[in-house]
């Protein structure tokens, strides 16, 4: 029996899915959220990143794998949903490879194993026997490589250069403050949706809200970086856009599957896509911010 329990769990991690539609924890509030769960959540998360950016950073990385390694799981799932198959050994090996080289060999090397990535998931697809759907698969496969672990690996990238938690923890608290904004925003002052049809309950004063929160939190960061005030602007207008962007990215694709939350991992939240799908997107536009705003 117990054979049986290790290989049920292994084929659920090497073929997810389809993912099952849970029911969410009961709402507290018009935000549509158990308050009391998500903040629970919250904290924990919180208290993982600072004590592994602060105390050990190689734990931070590891901390990194582990995350995107869920999210790859919760997106192959998603998308068994409507009939696709996600080459998942593959995207689970070159996960680690891409995040590893990101910390040890730098932006080179991250490139090279995204590309090794790429090409064994291809591989991987047209040699596996079964004809249909095959271009789907593949196009799909491709998808998650650069969504989930390319994307991350530009956390990591910013604090292999810099090895400042600082700096990461800059980049952390500008794009929670997107989601914030926006939240308080339009609790406060909704009226005109920005895209009903993909996110009913975001709206244009929402994204004001995210532009200043973003703006707000991205000054006081460059000023306690030692950097020219006016990069605070110029990441927190780009945070807000591009993070917007990633947010109704990942609810396009709940959408197109039929799922309210990715998985339910994580109690108030959803699933851990849930939660990273701005930071995954502001990742890439962050480093390049602030490297540039602190001459590197």
């Amino acid at each position: 029996m117990a054979d049986d329990s290790a290989r049920s769990l292994l084929d659920r991690v090497l073929r997810p899915g389809p993912s099952r539609d849970h029911t969410p924890l009961a709402a507290t509030g018009r935000a549509g959220r158990n308050l009391p769960a998500a903040v629970t959540t919250a904290v924990v998360l919180v208290a993982a990143v600072v004590l592994t950016l602060w105390l050990f950073q190689p734990g931070f990385i590891a901390l990194v794998v582990v995350l995107a390694l869920g999210a790859a799981w919760e997106l192959g799932g998603a998308f068994a949903r409507i009939g696709v198959s996600v080459t998942m050994p593959p995207i689970y090996v070159g996960t680690i490879g891409i995040l590893v080289s990101a910390w040890t060999l730098g932006l080179e090397a991250t490139l090279i194993a995204m590309y090794l990535t790429v090409f064994v998931v291809i591989a991987w697809r047209l040699l596996d026997g079964s004809a249909d759907g095959r271009v789907r698969d593949v196009v799909t496969s491709v998808f998650t490589v650069v969504y989930v672990p390319f994307l991350a690996s530009f956390v990591v990238l910013l604090l292999a250069a810099s090895r400042s938690a600082w700096m990461v923890a800059a980049f952390i608290a500008v794009t929670i403050s997107n989601d914030i904004g926006g939240w308080a925003a339009g609790v406060l002052f909704g009226r005109h949706p920005m895209s009903p049809g993909i996110s009913p309950k975001k709206s244009w004063e929402g994204f004001a809200g995210s532009v200043l929160a973003c703006c707000a939190v991205g000054t006081g960061a460059m000023a306690l970086l030692g950097a020219d005030w006016w990069w605070g602007p110029v990441l927190g207008v780009a945070s807000a856009l591009v993070g917007t962007v990633g947010d109704l990215t990942e609810s396009t694709i709940k959408r197109e599957v039929g799922l309210k939350d990715m998985s339910n991992i994580l109690p108030g939240h959803g699933g851990i896509l849930d939660r990273l799908d701005s930071l995954l997107m502001t990742a890439p536009v962050s480093y390049l911010v602030l490297r540039a705003a602190m001459g590197g």
